[in-house]
């Protein structure tokens, strides 16, 4: 067995060499409580330190006298010292000096401070990164000065002084730097100009020269050594760049040219120094590089491609025992966190943040992880950084192996609390098998699952038509003819002879998997043709193919419902990011109550700049589908029942028409300031919802019937702001913006239409209407139609002080005692209107909604009989909907026998049809032998109620 000194022993020695050559100051450590045990403690695990100590064995006692060892620093004092260091600095060679001898007095307090387990490893790292962060800053901000006394400021071409921003990148833009480690730096500047010096010179020139002296002063070895190594590859273009950028410059090449892994890099980019207002210039710049506003499952393959590389050049050096980079090490823990925040960084702002441990906590929070997964890679990461930290303290050298020789096996084992090599590394490979796991599990290898695909040559055409259309039919299609050539159309299309290499490779490992889970729909020729279609609009996307290939629980739930619902393949067709909510079953399924659409809402809006109308509408439009997509997962699968559909679809509606008439309302109030109402509690505003929406029986093509309220009473009162303006052109405006919002088509389309012919006057109407015009016209110039509308009105969104006055208004218009014949003939005139208008029946199909006997004779015969009772029974018009309206009626025996039950069945059944077409993106009719019993029971009480 191979003979060496223990590091206890070795320790030892160090610290007798100390005394005999500085008794004195020996003595004097001696006497400090605890401290000869805790030096014996760090010079065991770090040589770094103990030759500190035997080269300025005074520096070292002045250490430990000022207690700077055995106490936390506060924020910005790290930054204060160096400051204070540099006070009389006057030149580079000067700066140099002080800069390094500054680095190595702290880094022998934060090994210190780390091998005697006074610091915690949050601690460690911070240090490490605000030492760096101050090191770069302060040298920058001299050799700036410096150098704008030789050559002049540089100025924009407007004459506005620039400045260097410098970004830290990987473990130092996220304050996580390790011990020895070297720093990423990429260099930029605002804008392109000279310096307005003697003999002026370009701002890239000027700017690249201080970056190379700022390099120096940071990077250069001497005889105090160093300050941190430099790396700045990761620029634009690499070695090959300029070692500076222009903003423009920089936007131009992360627009066009930069690599998926520069995005990677990117994620943890902060500013370390330079000017803060540029800085965040540039950060918000680089945000929609960093972060793709959909859901980007491209980036899975990027960072497995990474991966496969960093560990074929492992393999190759012979360095698979490697802490950071090896299997299970820390790269992978960071690759995990990273993996997610490309792909759902941009729909989700909590997880652009730079911490590792950070991003593995919210994961957890948000179920992308489950809490074991969390805790496990937590525990991981701090013991792997922990073990990663004791070996670089050791020689101050940037090294990621474990030690071979024994004696550097046993130290590394004892600066981490354990007695021997075998125990600490029978914990270091549990923690690394872990992370290993954990790893495969979210990067697992898709082509597993293709080759185990049969159906694969029929998609690779490795088969004569014939065999191709026998194994399509063995599989489950029912016309491999016709199927054989649909794939063949699709494959000789545009979408798919578009695609570019990568797009292609995505599609060659989703098809056959595709064909495969098709097989399993109810019907697998309509739902491979319905997705075919999907394909087609999601191609010039390749992120869309690679979330199908790396979620095989998204391309089942996409089969399945595609499969039941032309109407969603429609929806997703139309609009792609559909598919990131087949990502989560559990989410799919559980559509979303008032509260919930609020705070989804909420944060969707969250990240969206406040004066970015577009992409608020864009948000909004994402957000309404998302959920009516749930509602109609779960209504296809029997989640809910078809009854409570239409309360979610109107709670949809409302969320979001509460949120519009805010954004409307912020936007006016911004520019002519707030409307001085009389009757306002808030904004004198309000949203009255008409036909369905205000009946709480929206279906998935509703439009939105509406009519827009002020309370103003008085037309000579202005808003209060500098470019005043009288209130009721306030209130045109902000409904004028408000249909603006519902209305205008983006790329995900529209929000809603938007029906306002219901308001006073109709279309010749004011688009907003005073409550005082609104109840003259209801009280004297409205027909019985529109109190017909009156009734299925209710408020949805707005001032609750005006929201009162409609109440009052509805309530004394619709509880007027009404002469029944006439108000009879009057309900059946206009039903009779509607039906020559508007019914689509024809010999051979009927019109479920405005056929005689269907929905609309239903609802004719409720609001007249609710019209005719209302003065008797102020409490019919509680309601909107007509089923809680029968049992009103009902309750009050104001039907004969079973009527009131007999007309909500058929009106259910009827509904319950309609709404099935409309899944099914048909029209409202069914075959005129269908619907039989209940059309001629609606007809028989039609003829019961309404003509005898």
């Amino acid at each position: 067995m191979q003979s060496f000194e223990h590091p206890t022993q070795e320790a030892e020695t160090k610290w007798h060499h100390w005394q005999v050559a500085a008794p004195e100051l020996a003595t004097e450590i001696r006497s400090m409580d605890g401290v000869e045990e805790a030096l014996l403690k760090v010079w065991e695990g770090s040589d770094f330190v103990a030759q500190y100590g035997l080269k300025s064995p005074e520096l070292m006692l002045q250490m430990l006298q000022s207690g700077c060892l055995s106490r936390r620093y506060a924020d910005q004092e790290m930054d204060g010292l160096l400051r204070n260091s540099l006070a009389e600095v006057k030149d580079e060679a000067a700066l140099h000096q002080v800069l390094r001898r500054f680095r190595n007095e702290q880094m022998v307090r934060i090994i210190w401070r780390d091998l005697t387990q006074t610091a915690p490893l949050a601690e460690t790292l911070a240090d490490l990164s605000a030492l760096a962060d101050a090191c770069v800053s302060r040298a920058l901000s001299l050799l700036y000065d410096w150098a704008t006394e030789k050559q002049g400021v540089p100025r924009s071409e407007e004459g506005e002084q620039q400045y260097l921003v410098v970004l830290g990148m990987g473990k130092l833009g996220a304050r996580e730097l390790n011990l020895s480690s070297d720093i990423d730096l990429i260099f930029a500047y605002p804008e392109p100009g000279e310096t307005d010096g003697a003999r002026p010179i370009p701002n890239e020139q000027f700017f690249i020269r201080l970056c190379q002296q700022l390099v120096k002063a940071l990077n250069s070895q001497t005889v105090d050594g160093f300050v941190f190594r430099v790396d700045a590859r990761l620029r634009p273009f690499g070695d090959a760049g300029p070692l500076a950028f222009s903003f423009d410059a920089m936007e131009t090449y992360y627009q066009s040219h930069a690599r998926e892994w520069e995005r990677y890099a990117m994620i943890k980019a902060r500013v370390v120094a330079g000017d803060a207002a540029a800085g965040r210039e540039i950060m918000s710049m680089l945000q929609p590089f960093i972060y793709r506003r959909y859901l980007d499952f491209g980036a899975i393959e990027s960072i497995r491609d990474m991966k496969r590389l960093i560990s074929r050049e492992l393999k190759r050096k012979g360095m698979a025992d490697n802490v950071k980079l090896g299997p299970g090490g820390i790269r992978e823990i960071e690759f995990i966190g990273q993996a997610f925040q490309l792909i759902r960084g941009g729909r989700e702002p909590e997880l652009q943040i730079r911490p590792i441990l950070q991003v593995l906590q919210v994961l957890g929070d948000k179920q992308q992880l489950s809490q074991d997964e969390v805790a496990e890679l937590t525990e991981a990461y701090r013991f792997l950084r922990l073990v990663e930290n004791r070996i670089q303290a050791w020689k101050d050298r940037q090294t990621h192996l474990l030690p071979d020789s024994p004696g550097g096996r046993l130290r590394i084992a004892r600066s981490m609390g354990f007695d021997d090599w075998t125990s600490f590394f029978a914990v270091l490979e549990v923690h690394r098998f872990r992370v290993q796991a954990h790893f495969d599990n979210v990067f697992a290898l898709s082509e597993e699952v293709v080759a185990e695909s049969p159906l694969q040559a029929v998609w690779q055409e490795d088969l004569e038509d014939e065999q191709a259309i026998e194994l399509l039919q063995q599989s489950g299609y029912s016309d491999g003819v016709t199927v054989l050539s649909r794939l063949a159309g699709f494959r000789q299309g545009h979408a798919c002879r578009s695609l570019g290499q990568r797009g292609q490779h995505r599609l060659q490992e989703l098809m056959p998997v595709l064909l495969e889970a098709v097989t399993q729909s109810p019907a697998p020729d309509v739902t491979l043709e319905r997705i075919l279609k999907i394909l087609e609009s999601i191609t010039r996307r390749t992120a869309y193919l690679a979330l199908l290939v790396e979620n095989p629980t998204a391309l089942i739930q996409l089969v399945k419902l595609v499969g039941i619902s032309p109407w969603i393949a429609l929806q997703v067709a139309r609009h792609p990011l559909l598919l990131d909510e087949m990502l989560d079953p559990r989410r799919l399924y559980t559509p979303l109550k008032r509260e919930g659409l609020e705070a989804e809402l909420e944060t969707a809006l969250a990240a969206v700049e406040e004066d970015d109308l577009e992409q608020q509408m864009e948000r909004m439009r994402q957000f309404t589908q998302s959920n009516m997509l749930r509602v109609a997962a779960a209504d296809l699968t029997g989640v809910i029942p078809l009854m409570v559909v239409s309360d979610y679809l109107t709670e949809i509606a409302e969320t979001i028409t509460c949120k519009v008439m805010e954004q409307a309302w912020d936007t006016l109030v911004s520019k002519y300031g707030r409307p001085s109402n009389a009757a306002a509690e808030d904004k004198g505003f309000a949203v009255i919802g008409y036909g369905k929406l205000g009946g709480i029986e929206l279906g998935y093509g509703s439009d939105l019937d509406m009519v827009f309220l002020h309370g103003n009473d008085n037309p000579n009162r202005m808003t209060d702001g500098e470019r005043a303006i009288a209130n009721d052109l306030f209130y045109a405006r902000m409904g004028q913006r408000m249909i603006h919002m519902y209305t205008t088509r983006t790329p995900a389309g529209i929000l809603y239409e938007v029906d306002m012919r219901l308001r006073p006057n109709g279309n010749s109407g004011m688009l907003v209407s005073s409550l005082q015009a609104f109840e003259e016209y209801q009280k004297n110039a409205a027909w019985t139609w529109e109190h017909q509308a009156l009734l299925r009105a209710r408020s949805v969104a707005g001032d609750g002080a005006v929201i009162k006055e409609f109440e009052r208004i509805r309530r004394e218009v619709l509880s007027r005692e009404r002469d029944a014949e006439k108000l009879r003939e009057d309900v059946r005139e206009m039903r009779e209107k509607m039906r020559t208008s508007l019914d689509k029946s024809n010999g051979a199909q009927f019109d479920i909604k405005q056929g005689a006997g269907g929905i609309a004779d239903i609802e004719f015969m409720v609001q007249y009989n609710v019209l005719r009772w209302a003065h008797k029974h102020p409490d019919l018009l509680d309601w909107t909907d007509n089923i809680r309206l029968l049992e009103s009626l009902a309750r009050h025996r104001l039907f004969e026998g079973e009527v009131a039950q007999r007309l909500a069945e058929n009106y259910r059944a009827l509904r319950a049809v309609y709404h099935r077409k409309a899944l099914s993106d048909l029209p409202g009719l069914v075959s005129d032998d269908e619907l039989l019993k209940e059309r001629e029971q609606v007809q028989a009480l039609w003829r019961q109620l309404m003509t005898a």
